[in-house]
């Protein structure tokens, strides 16, 4: 059995919504407390929910997919997701499946709180 690290999620509110900070490697087996996390934030309806990603090293399809699903919500709901402070493994990701022109991507949490 894997001694699976469980993913951390920090959240800070800000005038017009939420920035989310998960720590950690985000697969398959934490996915799901992301999912949770960015379901919180979306909960109100905010303005914004920013996704923080400078804590993140390495993301798998599952955290990707996480990610796309919580943008559907995020139109439906007339709120802005946008991703900042992304590592470059994680960036790479987005690049090669093309995500990188789906999603609002930012290099710092104080751009995309500005944005």
């Amino acid at each position: 059995m894997s001694d699976a690290q469980e993913l951390e999620i920090q959240t800070e509110s800000i005038d017009d919504g939420v920035i989310l900070r998960p720590l950690g490697e985000i697969d398959l087996n934490c996915a799901a407390v992301l999912r949770e996390g960015l379901r919180q934030a979306q909960d109100g309806q905010p303005g914004r929910v920013v996704v923080d990603l400078g804590g993140v090293p390495y993301m798998d399809s599952s955290g990707v997919a996480t990610l796309v699903e919580a943008m559907q919500i995020a139109r439906r709901n007339s709120t802005k997701l946008i991703l900042c402070a992304m590592q470059d493994k994680v960036r790479s990701i987005f690049e090669i499946a093309r995500l990188d022109i789906v999603f609002s991507i930012v290099e710092t949490a104080e751009e995309a709180v500005s944005q």
